[in-house]
C-alpha cells in the first residue's frame, strides 16, 4: 500500500513513517508534503492508497486542499491542537489521530481501514461546512501583559505577528507593539486564516495590513505595510507565494 503523509513538522513526520513500517512493513510511504500547495500540485499527478493528513498545515488549514481537487483515497486525519474539527472528521474519515501519535492507535486505524469497503468515499463538503460552522472558535482576544498592567487587546487591532530574538510580538494598526506568549505556529492555529496569513517563518499578517505589493525575486512578493515595520522585512517566501496568492485572489 501506498502512503502519503502530509505534515509540517519534520520530526512528526518521520516519527510516523517509523511507525508505519514497524506496524506493517508492507506499507511504502511515496512522499511527505508540508503545505498545502504542495498537497494540491503532488496529488494533481501522483495518487496514494492512504492518507495521513495534518489538520494545520505550513500554509494553512488542510480542508482547503479539497476544495481545489477531488480525492478518493482514505484520509487519517491527524492534530495536534483544539478539538474542534474531530467530530466532523468523525463522521466522515476513516479515524483520526492526537499528537503524540501512539503506536497501538496506529495499528487500529490501519486495522480499521482494511474493515472498509475500497470504494468508500468521504463527503469532504461536509467536513467544509463543518470547520467553517466552527469558525467563532477561533480566538478574538489576548491578555498581555504589559509592563506592570494588564491590557485586553483584540484580534482585529492586531496588524501583524513576528518573531524576534526568541520572543513574538503583535504590532496593531495604531502603531503599538506588545509581547505574545504564543509561538507563530501555535497562533497559526488560533486565528482566523480567513483574516491571517503566515507570509514567511517569522511574520503573520492581518489581510488589512496590506498598504501595496511588489514582485520580487524567485516569485517572492514584498509586501508595504500598514503600519510599517522597521524590524522585520515583510517578504512572502517562495514556498508559500503561491498560497498567498490564492488566499488574496478570493
Amino acid at each position: 500500500m501506498n502512503v502519503l503523509i502530509i505534515e509540517d513538522e519534520k520530526l512528526a513526520a518521520e516519527r510516523l513513517e517509523e511507525l508505519l513500517i514497524e506496524v506493517d512493513p508492507q506499507l511504502k510511504v511515496v512522499d511527505i508534503l508540508r503545505s498545502v500547495s504542495a498537497s494540491i500540485n503532488w496529488l494533481k499527478k501522483n495518487k496514494a492508497d492512504l492518507i495521513f493528513l495534518d489538520i494545520q498545515l505550513e500554509d494553512g488549514l488542510s480542508f482547503l486542499i479539497f476544495e481545489k481537487i477531488n480525492i478518493d483515497a482514505p484520509i487519517i486525519f491527524t492534530t495536534a491542537y483544539d478539538q474542534y474539527a474531530i467530530k466532523a472528521f468523525k463522521l466522515n474519515s476513516i479515524d483520526y489521530l492526537l499528537k503524540p501519535i501512539k503506536k497501538n492507535e496506529l495499528a487500529e486505524s490501519l486495522s480499521k481501514l482494511k474493515r472498509i469497503k475500497s470504494s468508500y468515499l468521504m463527503n469532504f463538503e461536509d467536513i467544509i461546512k463543518s470547520l467553517r460552522n466552527k469558525e467563532n472558535n477561533y480566538k478574538k482576544r489576548f491578555l498581555i501583559q504589559y509592563g506592570q498592567k494588564i491590557k485586553k487587546l483584540e484580534v482585529n487591532k492586531i496588524a501583524y505577528f513576528y518573531a524576534m530574538e526568541k520572543s513574538v510580538f503583535a504590532d496593531t494598526f495604531s502603531g503599538n507593539s506588545y509581547p505574545v506568549d504564543y509561538t507563530l505556529d501555535k497562533l497559526q492555529q488560533i486565528i482566523d486564516p480567513e483574516e491571517f496569513f503566515r507570509i514567511n517563518r517569522k511574520m503573520i499578517i492581518n489581510f488589512d495590513a496590506i498598504k501595496s505589493m511588489i514582485p520580487y525575486s524567485r516569485s517572492r512578493i514584498m509586501i508595504e505595510l500598514n503600519p510599517p515595520n522597521k524590524n522585520i522585512e515583510a517578504l512572502v517566501s517562495v514556498e508559500r507565494s503561491a498560497s498567498f496568492k490564492e488566499w488574496m485572489d478570493k
